[in-house]
């Protein structure tokens, strides 16, 4: 039985909450228009992207799984802690260092995109830079970090779209109609290792 690719549903959702975010972050848009952001991050950005992420694990995919459920729970966690908690409790940093941990996460995860199509280790070594921008912000008190932030996570939001309409546009046309750059093939067999399917 063939399953169904999940990649472009949880692109779609990372994608787009994503742009919505940065559009506030960049100044676009002010505070105002965090609500539809956070309901974005909780149905699409969150749920659909967790979703996906589940859809990875029978296709024996690590590193879908680990991407889509881990972004999915990040946008749930930024949707709750704006919705619920409260930012203006939270003592000055601390937000920072949250920022910075996803940044070192998405780190390792942009090493294992190393192995995969170019499309993805670009949207991923975007995002280390976007997580690092915004914790930088945060951290040391400099809001033309976060405008910085802001305009590098509307690449990575772009990347993510181009990525999910290629993995689209590509199997229905059953050829490559948008290039996603194929890694370099690497001589795993004589490591003792074996492609994922």
């Amino acid at each position: 039985m063939k399953l169904a690719n999940p990649a472009p549903l949880g692109l779609t959702g990372f994608a787009l909450t994503t742009w919505l975010l940065s559009l506030v972050n960049a100044g676009f848009y002010t505070g105002t228009s965090v609500p539809l952001v956070l309901a974005s991050a909780f149905a699409f950005g969150g749920t659909a992207q967790f979703f996906a992420g589940l859809m990875e694990m029978p296709r024996g995919n690590t590193f879908g799984f680990v991407a889509f459920c881990a972004y999915g729970a990040f946008w749930w966690s930024f949707a709750l802690f704006v919705e619920f908690f409260g930012p203006a409790n939270v003592p000055p940093g601390f937000v920072g260092w949250w920022l910075a941990l996803w940044g070192f996460f998405s780190l390792f995860m942009f090493v294992g995109t190393l192995a995969l199509n170019r499309a993805l280790q670009a949207i991923f070594l975007v995002l280390v830079v976007t997580f690092f921008l915004l914790a930088g912000a945060d951290l040391f008190g400099i809001p033309a970090l976060k405008a910085l932030g802001g305009y590098f996570g509307l690449v990575t939001a772009a990347l993510a779209f181009y990525l999910a309409a290629a993995e689209i546009i590509n199997e229905t046309h059953g050829r490559e109609v948008l290039p996603i750059g194929a890694p370099a093939p690497k001589p795993v067999a004589s490591l003792g290792l074996h492609k994922a399917a």
